[in-house]
């Protein structure tokens, strides 16, 4: 039995059908693809979380290793001398800086009750001066009060309860105690084997010399410049801005400067974010502390030098002209990577993923 052809609108119907089915098909092996490989990142986390720890301090740290070179050292004294430093640092921020940082958090903790309370009273005082009057003023602390209270005192425990499950499932193990043990010894193969690394790391690639070969080259090369920028800038960059602020808190009289530096530092990784976090942070406390408009207007001030310094010192002469991952593309990798890769390995990963997929769309679909 021979069928008719179909009309017109049944072919378009099909053809809407097949191409429906065939999203969906695509859909489904990508998200499965991403679970996957969520998955084997997590079972190999022992071997590539060491690893890329190595990989981002070997970036961070190569170019005082070739400064010393440059000074006629031999490229192994450089990084002995590199070692010795980084130890020496080390030991002073466990000595000096992280038993400040304890202090100032479990204080920060212990007033929070206290912040709360103080909001609460100003906030109260002034509505009761305002047009709203006093019903405005009754409305406001029965919405508040006790809910903040027993809001912080349910939240601040599940926070901290969930950040030390996700760092002691990472860390659990013998395979990952043997791999953060191993780091040094990636840290020095890395620098001491530079050269090599970057003169025949194409020949490790399971490919023929072809034009495929050729173009994944193109790639490979595209990401790890991407990183260099990333880490290499923008680790550093946020570092000094942490510790600027963290000198300017200081001279001001703000309670928890090392606090707040530490987190302008930790999130000033994400550009933008984590600056617009940590000033309304900052805002806060210093309004809290000493209850004027002054200071909070200093703190604005202080950001304000801070982050000049930043784009007209730090910035140019750590990242310089090269451009890195846009700060978008950084915040939206952290945020994916974490969801679909598997909590704290995707989120070191991320990087590296939204760079390769940086290098792919400039090259196959910007491609001039």
């Amino acid at each position: 039995m021979i069928l008719p052809p179909p009309s017109e609108k049944q072919a378009r119907l099909l053809w809407t059908a097949a191409t429906t089915l065939a999203v969906a098909v695509l859909l489904a092996a990508t998200g499965f693809i991403l679970w996957a490989l969520g998955w084997l990142l997590n079972q190999l986390a022992a071997v590539l979380v060491p690893l890329a720890l190595a990989g981002i301090v070997a970036y961070v740290l190569d170019p005082v290793v070739d400064w010393l070179v440059q000074r006629k050292m031999s490229r192994q004294r450089a990084i002995w001398w590199v070692f010795i430093f980084l130890a020496a640092a080390a030991v002073l921020v466990v000595g000096l800086v992280v038993p400040r940082l304890v202090v100032e958090t479990t204080q920060l903790a212990a007033r929070v009750p206290d912040y709360v309370t103080q909001v609460r009273t100003s906030v109260s005082e002034w509505l009761a001066q305002s047009p709203w009057g006093l019903r405005a003023r009754e409305t406001w602390e029965s919405a508040t009060g006790d809910r903040v209270r027993t809001w912080l005192a349910e939240t601040a425990p599940a926070i901290g309860t969930w950040l030390l499950e996700r760092l002691g499932g990472l860390m659990s193990g013998l395979g990952m105690v043997i791999g953060m043990v191993l780091v040094p010894f990636y840290l020095f193969y890395f620098l001491a084997h530079k050269a090599d690394i970057q003169a025949r790391w194409t020949e490790f690639l399971p490919l023929q010399k072809s034009r495929i070969k050729e173009e994944v080259v193109f790639v490979l090369t595209a990401i790890n410049d991407a990183l260099i920028v990333f880490f290499r800038g923008q680790v550093l960059v946020a570092l000094g801005v942490g510790v600027l602020l963290t000198i300017g808190f200081g001279v001001l009289g703000l309670n928890y400067a090392v606090l707040l530096g530490v987190l302008a530092a930790v999130l000033g990784i994400i550009p933008y974010l984590g600056s617009a976090v940590s000033l309304v942070i900052a805002l806060a406390l210093a309004a809290l502390q000493f209850g004027d408009w002054l200071h909070p207007v200093l703190v604005l001030a202080i950001f304000g030098a801070v982050q000049a310094i930043e784009g007209f010192v730090l910035s140019p002469r750590i990242i310089g002209t090269r451009v890195g991952l846009h700060p978008v593309a950084v915040i939206i990798a952290v945020l994916v990577g974490t969801a679909l890769l598997g909590g704290i390995v995707g989120g070191i990963l991320a990087i590296p993923l939204a760079a390769a997929l940086r290098a792919i769309w400039n090259r196959y679909v910007w491609k001039k």
